[in-house]
């Protein structure tokens, strides 16, 4: 349904250079993202995330292209449009000098929040991202991973259907990391998350899509049960307490190739429409090699996303001025 559609990217593009030379840091992209999801934003260092993240919250024009905002146009309607977006860029907008009440206080202000309501808002934020003990504490003095919070405590403050999230656990330590993952899903609860990072695990963990841009064009788009789909390799790894024999196993239908890892294990490589697991299981049996594990090997994420930016790669490169686009 259209008004589950949140946030709609339309032929998105945007220039950097001179005249004589412009060069696309964002390419004619295009997405949607609707109510209650949470989308992944992945991409290399300089594939455009940081552009994309700061024209579709309106803090940067783009050269081409149309971006609503819960049904409202950016362009058109912007103080309309941006009251929908709740941003929380890579550097925190945070002021260190301020209580994390006196920010908290100052950003709902910030965002025009009735004052009769703003202790309400300020509360909820602030029990959501799990700040209350630390409400009068000034925010040079809290660690990384609580600044963090009071970053996204500001973008959620005013309730936005849309939250903008741009590498959100960069410098945290491990604890820190899980537990801004589990306040982004809690977030997706009540609204829409665009999660722009590039730090693979975050996106299995955290999101319900993703997708992937290389060099200002997206390169992957897909659900997480998809990207799962794509990690799946058409190969089976079998250890067997007496040593199997490769002739055998290759002459099985769809088995195009048997290597010997060591004395135990054996890696069977088979045509992609044609699983031969049970054939291998019966002549396992039939021979007395004594099967111990038959498993299908999986490609990394890590191993997806080299392979998709790497064959995305052109000797034309995006030129983005520096700190402008990540």
């Amino acid at each position: 349904m259209t008004d589950d559609i949140l946030i709609k990217v339309e032929q998105l593009t945007r220039y950097y250079g001179a005249q004589s030379g412009l060069q696309p840091a964002v390419d004619n992209i295009s997405f949607e993202v609707r109510r209650g999801e949470v989308l992944g934003f992945l991409g290399p260092n300089g594939a455009g995330k940081s552009t994309t993240m700061r024209i579709i919250t309106g803090n940067l024009a783009p050269s081409h292209g149309r971006i609503t905002i819960n049904g409202i146009d950016i362009l058109d309607n912007p103080k309309k449009a941006k009251a929908g977006i709740g941003f929380l860029p890579e550097l925190p907008p945070l002021y260190r000098e301020l209580t994390v009440d006196e920010y908290l206080q100052f950003c709902a202000r910030l965002n025009r929040i009735p004052r009769d309501k703003q202790a309400n808002a300020i509360g909820s934020a602030r029990e959501r991202c799990g700040l209350s003990n630390v409400g009068k504490r000034l925010i040079a003095n809290i660690s990384k991973g609580y600044q963090q919070r009071v970053g996204i405590a500001q973008a959620i403050i005013h309730s936005p259907a849309v939250v903008v999230l741009d590498e959100p656990t960069v410098g945290l330590d491990p604890i820190q990391i899980r537990e801004i993952r589990h306040l982004i899903r809690e977030l997706s609860n009540e609204h829409s998350v665009i999660l722009s990072t590039h730090i693979l695990p975050e996106v299995q963990a955290t999101c319900d899509r993703v997708q992937i841009i290389n060099q200002g064009r997206l390169v992957l788009s897909d659900s997480i049960e998809g990207l799962i789909q794509h990690m799946q390799t058409s190969s089976l790894r079998l250890r067997t307490k007496n040593r199997a024999n490769n002739d055998l196993l290759l002459a099985i239908e769809g088995v195009v190739a048997v290597d010997t890892i060591d004395e135990d294990y054996v890696q069977i490589k088979h045509k992609p429409e044609i699983n031969p697991a049970a054939a291998i299981a019966r002549m396992t049996v039939e021979q007395n090699w004594d099967l111990l594990e038959m498993t299908p090997e999986r490609r990394s994420l890590e191993e997806i996303f080299v392979d998709i930016t790497t064959a995305e790669q052109t000797t034309d490169e995006p030129v983005e001025p520096p700190g402008v686009a990540a």
